[in-house]
């Protein structure tokens, strides 16, 4: 079982000899000697670097070798997990690689090292080795930043290297699972970032491949530096009956054996394991408590062929009453990693649930080793389906992904179009179309063809019309309804709007946008800059300065990114807000700052314990450019700088500069929405204003001629909850515009 073996360790240093034991037996004498060199060449490049732990770096190598050789993988991969970071950590170039031990072992290294030009930065993991300083002068901040980046390009060269090669990303797994094996030797901070992340991506990733033992081990282990507490509570409730559990069990597949035995079906009756992690899992997603999870007592029969799982099936649910709604059969409609086995819980002999897997011995194999178990049983398999299915996918999915430059976007991508839960939705033909849950009739047409995409004006779902930003349902059968001729809304890429929520089909939108005119961009972006800066009420932005914090040279450069769908409005809105809030502030009569101290909502420059109230005049909300005025009994009020009645003030020694601090509660902003009249307007309004979490503590409404006009008062967390609403508001029917009322 993948996962017996942790380290075998003589003196200081993990001998080799504990890898040649974990070789399959059909490895051969010359597979042997490509690992011993491999071994050797390793240990010389990696000759004085230890871990935090202290022990041989070789030791890390060696460990992640064994779990590719449990995995029965070909020797060259074997062979590449031992030399797999000899590129990135030593002097030895892939040159050398290519020339000691040929193209295939240097390709599979290249796969998983990280990009040279970017910064060193500090190994991820239970592999991070001693002796690095900053010594380029960077702050901590900056280090931290370049490490995010240098993460987020090598999951990507990673992910597309696995394109090409499906082997690269089982070593990048055994890595991370040895990483997450000695993770604890890392300081808290750093142990909860890398096992977020191995929950986010890798664990996924196993998933995705089917290699469940992979998959289990890494999210207990993540869960465990993540939530540690729950964790341990978990774990401590699994101790407490563990033994009253076991003789259960044991009753359990006696009974279930005599069972078998008395209707001629040969079996193997086995209990399962319990991860804490699954558990948790189900009992965050049903909402009970732990003497609740079903899984807890959990039996898995083996049988030779599949007709014999459903005679089991049979046999189980006659003898003992099923739970309803626990029954799943991935055998006839398999899971979308080609998961495959009968799922059933049932009411045993005292009253208490059992769940019941029931698999063949090669379902077993797959769902235990996934795309691993090709190579397992290659022999007596010329041709595997289920291998080669898995790589038509792999290539499908890194096909349109190759067009995504920018490695963050890269990973957040992997994180919702690949790793989230699935959707099934049908063409009029019957094609399965295959997307991650909240994807909308525009996600289900870009997946079908581009053109079709681009084309898309409406969508029937079920034969009937539907919004074109609803969210599909497994099974929903979909239309999309096209124009002759034209091209995507830029209006599909405001996430506020919800019209797309996979990353192929913002993708591919920002592509059609890039190929139009270069100045119309520009134009179309400054507009839409324009438009919404206005809406928000935001006076003389500084366009330079708020290009330069999105990574972007000047403000032309701005625009045409938003004319063509590389930057969204919402993250720029984002942005500016944060950096206003950030901003080291400064006296308004030129003198420096003193400390600043944290009031309930903003800090105030050189005044300790200084009460704070908000204008009712011009009503700031965080993101505002604000100034203190000093009252006389009532401490200080804060206004918008462009407040009319601020900048009536003369007596400006008052004045004091302020900045927002952590917002603790909500905001009160007055809106103007000018509409049509019609039915439910009104509702319409108010629904969207909730589902944004809003309240509003104003209302007026004035009728005049058919046209309506909404004054509100909304009472908003930040400028990008108002973003949003607003958006919302003006996609409605009949709406002509929503903005913020200026002050004065």
């Amino acid at each position: 079982m993948l996962g017996s073996f942790r380290m075998v360790i003589l003196g200081s240093k993990m001998e080799i000899t504990a890898l040649l034991e974990a070789l399959p037996e059909r490895y051969t004498p010359a597979d042997q000697d490509l690992l011993q060199r491999a071994y050797h060449f390793a240990a010389k490049a990696h000759k004085g670097q230890k871990r935090v732990s202290g022990e041989p770096y070789i030791n890390h190598c060696l460990a992640v070798a064994i779990i590719l050789a449990e995995l029965h993988v070909p020797p060259v991969v074997v062979a590449a997990g031992l030399l797999h970071d000899t590129v990135e950590d030593t002097s030895v170039t892939l040159q050398d690689l290519l020339s000691e031990f040929g193209e295939d072992v240097a390709k599979l290294v290249d796969g998983v090292t990280k990009l040279s030009q970017l910064p060193r930065v500090s190994r991820m993991g239970g592999g991070v080795k001693k002796g690095r300083k900053n010594g380029r002068g960077a702050t901590d901040q900056e280090d931290r930043s370049r490490s995010a980046d240098l993460a987020s390009e090598t999951l990507r060269k990673t992910f597309l290297a696995m394109g090409e090669d499906v082997r690269v990303v089982l070593i990048k797994l055994a890595d991370r699972l040895h990483n997450m094996r000695t993770l604890g030797y890392l300081p808290e901070e750093k142990r909860k970032k890398i096992a977020l992340q191995t929950l986010d991506i890798f664990a996924p990733l196993a998933n995705r491949l089917g290699i469940w033992q992979l998959k289990w081990e890494l999210e207990d282990l993540a869960f465990r530096h993540s939530e540690p507490e729950t964790y341990k509570q978990i774990a401590a409730s699994l101790a407490d009956g563990r033994s009253e559990r076991e003789e259960q069990m044991a009753q359990i597949i006696s009974d279930l054996k005599d069972v078998l035995y008395q209707e001629g079906i040969t079996a193997e009756v086995s209990g399962r394991p319990k991860h804490i992690f699954s558990i948790f899992g189900k009992m965050k997603r049903k909402g009970i408590a732990f003497e609740n999870v079903m899984d807890l007592r959990a039996i898995r029969i083996m049988v030779n062929d599949v007709p014999s799982c459903y005679n089991v099936l049979g046999l189980i649910h006659t003898h003992w009453r099923p739970v309803p709604g626990e029954f799943d059969d991935y055998i006839a409609a398999p899971k979308d990693n080609f998961y495959q086995s009968l799922h059933t819980a049932v009411i045993f002999d005292d009253g208490r649930p059992l769940e019941v897997q029931i698999r063949t011995r090669e379902m077993h194999e797959n769902a235990e080793l996934g795309i691993a178990a090709h190579w397992r049983y290659k022999e007596g398999k010329p041709h595997d389906k289920d291998y080669e299915r898995r790589v038509v996918w792999l290539r499908q999915l890194m096909e349109w992904m190759q067009d995504v430059d920018d490695a963050g976007q890269f990973v957040d991508t992997m994180k919702t179009d690949v790793f989230s839960d699935r959707v099934y939705a049908f063409t009029p033909r019957g094609d399965i179309i295959d997307l991650p849950t909240g994807a909308t009739p525009i996600d289900f047409a870009y997946h079908v063809h581009t053109d079709v995409g681009h084309r898309c004006r409406g969508a029937k779902v079920n034969g009937k019309l539907v919004a074109l930003d609803s969210p599909l349902k497994t099974g929903d059968q979909v239309e999309i309804l096209t124009t002759k001729r034209g091209g995507p809304s830029r209006d599909w890429l405001n996430s506020n709007l919800r019209l797309l929520n996979t990353e192929r089909a913002r993708s591919k939108v920002r592509q059609w946008f890039k190929r139009q005119d270069k100045e119309q961009n520009i134009t179309n972006g400054r507009a839409h800059f324009e438009r919404e800066i206005r809406r928000l009420g935001v006076l003389e932005p500084d366009v330079d300065n708020m290009a330069k914090g999105v990574g972007m040279r000047n403000a032309t450069e701005l625009y045409e990114a938003l004319g063509n769908g590389d930057l969204s409005m919402g993250r720029l809105v984002s942005k500016l807000h944060l950096e206003r809030e950030e901003k080291a502030p400064e006296r308004i009569d030129g003198r420096k700052p003193g400390p600043i101290v944290g009031g309930e909502a903003v800090n105030v420059v050189g005044l300790r314990g200084l009460l704070t109230q908000f204008g009712k005049c011009c009503k700031p909300v965080p993101g505002d450019d604000i100034v203190g005025y000093i009252t006389r009994g009532r401490g200080a009020t804060i206004h918008r700088k462009d407040c009319p009645n601020v900048l009536r003030i003369k007596d400006r020694e008052r004045l004091v500069q302020v900045s927002w601090g952590e917002p603790k509660t909500t905001y009160p902003v007055e809106v103007r929405i000018l509409a049509y009249d019609r039915d439910g307007l009104m509702r319409d309004v108010s629904t969207v204003i909730s589902d944004e979490g809003i309240s509003m503590s104003q209302v007026k409404v004035d009728v005049d001629r058919n046209e309506a006009t909404f004054d509100l008062t909304l009472n908003v967390d930040n400028i990008g909850q108002l973003s949003r609403v607003l958006t919302r508001v003006e996609s409605l029917p009949n709406v002509l515009e929503a903005r913020r009322v200026r002050p004065g």
